[in-house]
C-alpha cells in the first residue's frame, strides 16, 4: 500500500494535506485542484497495473461525464473509472475528448462512452449522436444499448453472507440517493433493493435500520449521527454503506457519538476507493476494480468501432470482499 508520503510526493503537497484530504476533513480549505491531485495520486499509486496493449489507432472517442469536477470529488468512484479510461486510451493511441451532456453536439467521433446515470431521453439523444455507444455503470440494455455494469447481486450476497456468518443478526444499510440530470428523477439503489430481497425472507429486515442519503461523506455522517442519537439503545451491530464515502461519514459519526468501530458497530463500504485504506479503522469494503473497469470500457468501445454487432450486449463485472479492521 502506498504511504501518505508517497502520495504527497506524487501530488506535490504536504503529507498533512494528504492525510486531511483522504479523511475528508471538513475544516480543510484546500481547493478542488489540490483535492483532485491528491485523490488521483492515491488512486494511481494503489492501482494494480495490467498488461499494456501496444496497438495504436487514430480513433476519436468522446467521454460524456455525468459528474462535474466538484461532484466527482465527493465520492471518487467515478474519478477512478475515468482514470482507467484515460490511461487505456493513451496506451492505445486513442484521442479522448471529455464532454458534458450539455456540451455534446454533432462533433464527429468514432465512439461515445457515457459514464454515469442517464434517462431514456438522454440515452436516445447520445445514440443519435453516435451509434457506437457504451454506457458505463448504467444498465441501458433494456433500452437496447451496450452496457458495462457491476454484479450487485453477487456483491450484496457476499456482504450479507459475511456478516451473518460472523454472527450479525441486526444489520442496517446506509443506501445512496442520486438523481438524473434535468428531469431530477430518483434512481434506484440496487444495493438497497437486493438487501431487502435477501434479508426479508430471513426475517432479518428492520425498516428502522434503513437509512438513505446522497453519496457523500457528509450525508453518511449526518444520517448515521441522527439515527444513533434517536436510537441510543437499539441499533444494528453492523451497517453496510452503498459507497465508501457514505461509510467514511458513518465511521466519523459512530465514533463521535461515543461508540467504537468495530467493537460496537461494524461498518462495510462499497467500491474500495483508495481512501478506504487510510481512514481509521481501515474500511472493510466491496472492491470494484474501477480503473480496470475503465480500461475495459475503452477495449469494448474499440471493439464496437471495428466490429458490427447484431444486438446490444451487457458486460457484468464481479466484485470481491476486502476485509479490513472496521468489521468483527
Amino acid at each position: 500500500m502506498a504511504t501518505i508520503k508517497d502520495i504527497a510526493k506524487l501530488a506535490g503537497v504536504s503529507p498533512a494535506t494528504v492525510s486531511r484530504v483522504l479523511n475528508y476533513d471538513p475544516d480543510l480549505s484546500a481547493g478542488i485542484e489540490t483535492k483532485q491531485k491528491v485523490f488521483e495520486a492515491a488512486e494511481e499509486l494503489n492501482y494494480t497495473k495490467h498488461k499494456k496493449n501496444s496497438k495504436t489507432t487514430k480513433a476519436k472517442i468522446i467521454l460524456v461525464q455525468w459528474y462535474d469536477e466538484a461532484e466527482e470529488l465527493e465520492d471518487i468512484y467515478y474519478l477512478s473509472i475515468r482514470l482507467g479510461i484515460e490511461k487505456k486510451a493513451e496506451e492505445l493511441g486513442l484521442e479522448l475528448v471529455k464532454r458534458s451532456l450539455e456540451e455534446l453536439s454533432t462533433e464527429v467521433s468514432d465512439g461515445l462512452i457515457a459514464l454515469g446515470k442517464f434517462t431514456k431521453e438522454q440515452a436516445d439523444f447520445m445514440f443519435e449522436m453516435n451509434a457506437n455507444l457504451l454506457f458505463v455503470d448504467f444498465d441501458a440494455l433494456y433500452l437496447g444499448y451496450n452496457s458495462l455494469v457491476i454484479d450487485f447481486y453477487q456483491s450484496m450476497s457476499a456482504v450479507l453472507n459475511y456478516l451473518i456468518e460472523h454472527g450479525h443478526q441486526k444489520i442496517g444499510i446506509i443506501a445512496g440517493q442520486e438523481y438524473t440530470r434535468e428531469s431530477n428523477e430518483l434512481l434506484e439503489d440496487k444495493r438497497l433493493t437486493i438487501f431487502k430481497e435477501i434479508l426479508g425472507p430471513k426475517n432479518m429486515l428492520n425498516d428502522a435500520y434503513v437509512l438513505t442519503g446522497p453519496f457523500t461523506v457528509a450525508s453518511g455522517y449526518d444520517v448515521t449521527k441522527q439515527f444513533l442519537q434517536q436510537h441510543p439503545s437499539d441499533f444494528p451491530s453492523a451497517f453496510f454503506a452503498s459507497s465508501d464515502a457514505l461509510a467514511v461519514g458513518a465511521l466519523k459519526a459512530i465514533q463521535e457519538v461515543g461508540y467504537k468501530v468495530p467493537e460496537d458497530i461494524s461498518v462495510i463500504g462499497f467500491n474500495d476507493i483508495s481512501v478506504a485504506k487510510y481512514v481509521s479503522p481501515p474500511l472493510t469494503t466491496i472492491k470494484i476494480h474501477t480503473e480496470w473497469m475503465g480500461e475495459l470500457a475503452i477495449e469494448t468501445i474499440f471493439s464496437l468501432i471495428h466490429t458490427q454487432t447484431p444486438v446490444a450486449r451487457k458486460i457484468t463485472i464481479a466484485t470481491e470482499l476486502i476485509e479490513r479492521a472496521s468489521t468483527r
